[in-house]
Order: C-alpha cells, then structure tokens, then sequence
C-alpha cells in the first residue's frame, strides 16, 4: 500500500472518531441542560398534624408535586413548626414561610371584613355558593383589594367548602339563649362579636388548646368544626353534649396562601398547575368530608356515648338578628366591610331563590327511607 493511502485512511479513521465523537457529546448535551433541581416550597399549615385539616393541606400538597412530575415539592409542617397558627399569614407575607393552609377567619384581627367570607349566615349561602360568589360574583377580587389595604404580599386561593358547623360542645344542653350569659365560650373571627353580642365571654384559641382549655375548666363551652376534628382533638372525652346547627359559621372554607413574591417568580406552567390542583383537591376534600365525618357523627353516638342535639329554632333567629347588628356596626366606618357585604347579598339573592326553588327537600327523602333512624333531639 502506498503512503498516500495510508494517510487517506488514517485521515478517513480520525474523521469518523471525531465525529462519532461530536455525536456522543450532541446527545449528553440535552440530558445536562433539562437536569433541574426541584423548586421547594415550605408551608405550614394551622392545624395539629392528628388533624384531618392538616390531612387536607397534605393532599393538596402532593396534588401539586404530583402533577408538576416533582418539579415543585411542597413540604406541609403543622401548626407551631415555624410561627404559632395565628402568625400563619403575617410569617408567607414577609416570606418567613412561602405558603400555608389555613381559614381567614384567623386574620380576622387585621380586617374585620376578612372574616365575612368564614362568619356568620353569609345570607343563607352554603360554602359551596360563598366559593362560587368568590370566584364568578366578585369575592376573588374583592379579598385582593383588603389584603393590598393591609400590605399583605400574598396570593390567596379559597377551597375545600366546609359545612355549617356545631354550635358547640357543653356541659349540659343550650335550651335558650340566655344558657349563654357569661359562659365562658371558644370561637374566631366574627363569631367572636356575636357570641360576645348574646352574652358570653369568648376567649379565640386554635384547635390543638381548646379541649386543654376546657379539661382544665377555662373554657365552659367551645366550638371547632366538624365531626372528624372535633373527635380527634378529644372534645368527647370533656364533654358529652354537641349542640347541632348555627348560624356563626354557616359556610367556612380553607385558605391556601402563597407569598406572592416567589409566587410570581413560579414559571407559568407551574402557577397554571397550582391553579388546578387547589380546585382537585377542594373537590377532593368535599368528598372526604361527606365520608369521614358521617363515620365519625356515627361513632361518638355509638362507642363515645355523645348527645347530639338541634339547636333551637329562638337561639337561631337570635343569632340573625344579634348578626344584623355586629354587621352593622361593623360596616360603619369601614366601606371594605360594607363593600363586601352588598356584594355577598346581591349574589345570594339570586342564588339561594334558584337553590330553594330548583332542589328536592332532602329531609323528605331522608324521612322516606330512613324514618326509624332517631333525628338529633331538640334541644
């Protein structure tokens, strides 16, 4: 072979190494590039872990990690890890913490218009219809405008509707109003002015205090929320009396709050992926509630040897009417409050007529098919 072959040959050999080479380099490249460390988000929530609310703030939290493939992991820590439950929405403003879960009945203390969304009869509306006025009637843009009057750099989202809850536990049955007068009574948010309005002496505490509080004889009667919590946090084991139905908290629902800051810092995608995973996990969240706490209603009668009883129909138009005053004195010298409340009242208007008119009376149904079943007695 002549040397000018070889060369040829040794030229054609490096060639093709090099370009094999390129080629290898070419296709590590992109594998490089899309290696991303995963976005993290620290929440807290302002529920004990044992809760089934720090249960729902879990859920939405993978809801997200989930959907985002991992690329945002959202790490849930309960009340008191970081800031006590009432500092929740001051310590994701200052980006202390980035989000958290939680009630706005809660900031009540910042703006009394806040709690208009988690207090009182809220017009007859169901939280379902309170998320609805939220989101289609005005309410999404309205609790923007009251967190931008205190400085709050915050993006809120509303879910998971609850429904009405107990008037409370007690030592013995709520028979009239004036059972209340000077007892010594847990609540939050507005329902502070109105059961201050009919009587008692309200102290505010967080869900883990209160049944301490009342083992330990500071609290004469409390409410929470719903069957589940309120059976996991102990309230049968200091009381045996749950007095059903009321009108201080008609129509709750859950906050998920972000600091807007890193929020808005969030790629696009991920912020579209927040946007649907609250509403999954609110349905999510009404779907559980329905099983978990029917479970639990039915087993503190059974193995916990609690009395439910109906609220009476006086103490209950006696809420109304006390509300009509809180609210008004409220409104008056604060036009957010007022602002809040036409916009509350002019979407229930329309809403709660369709509601009455269009759907079948439950109780009916109920008494149809399940009449042997004992009702809560009348208190």
């Amino acid at each position: 072979m002549k040397k000018s072959d070889t060369k040829l040959q040794q030229a054609v050999s490096n060639r093709r190494t090099f370009i094999g080479a390129a080629a290898g380099t070419a296709l590590a490249v992109p594998m490089i590039a899309t290696a991303q460390t995963p976005t993290q988000l620290r929440f807290q929530s302002t529920w004990p872990s044992k809760d089934i609310f720090h249960e729902y703030a879990l859920d939405f939290a993978k809801k997200v990690n989930d959907m985002t493939g991992g690329d945002l992991k959202i790490e849930v820590l309960p009340a008191g890890a970081v800031v006590p439950a009432f500092g929740l929405l001051d310590a994701v403003s200052k980006g202390t913490l980035d989000g958290g879960h939680g009630v706005m009945g809660y900031n009540y203390g910042k703006q009394s218009a806040i709690a208009l969304w988690t207090s009182g009869p809220v017009f007859g509306m169901d939280a379902n219809m309170v998320l609805a006025w939220h989101k289609y009637g005005g309410g999404k843009e309205l609790l923007a405008k009251l967190y931008n009057s205190i400085g709050a750099n915050v993006v809120s989202y509303l879910t998971g509707p609850m429904p009405t809850q107990p008037l409370g536990w007690f030592k013995k049955p709520i028979t009239k109003v004036a059972d209340l007068k000077g007892m010594k009574f847990r609540t939050n948010g507005l329902a502070i002015d109105l059961f201050t309005s009919m009587g008692a002496a309200v102290n505010a505490l967080p869900g883990g205090e209160i049944v301490p509080a009342m083992d330990r004889g500071l609290l004469d009667g409390a409410e929470f929320n719903n069957a589940t919590s309120d059976r996991i946090l102990g309230f049968p084991d200091v009381s045996k009396v749950c007095m059903l139905q009321s009108f201080h908290q008609m129509s709750e629902q859950f906050e998920i709050s972000f600091n807007k800051t890193k929020f808005n810092a969030l790629p696009a995608k991920m912020r579209a992926i927040i946007d649907n995973a609250v509403e999954a996990s609110s349905a999510d969240m009404s779907w559980k509630a329905i099983d978990r706490y029917s479970k639990d209603y039915r087993d503190m009668q059974a193995k916990d040897g609690v009395k439910f009883y109906k609220t009476p129909d006086a103490v209950l138009q006696a809420q109304l009417a006390v509300w009509d005053e809180v609210v008004k004195k409220k409104g008056a010298d604060n036009p957010l409050f007022r602002e809040v409340e036409a916009s509350q009242r002019a979407f229930a208007d329309r809403a709660m007529k369709w509601d009455m008119d269009t759907n079948a009376p439950r109780r009916m149904a109920y008494n149809h098919y399940f009449a042997r079943r004992a009702a809560p007695k009348k208190g």
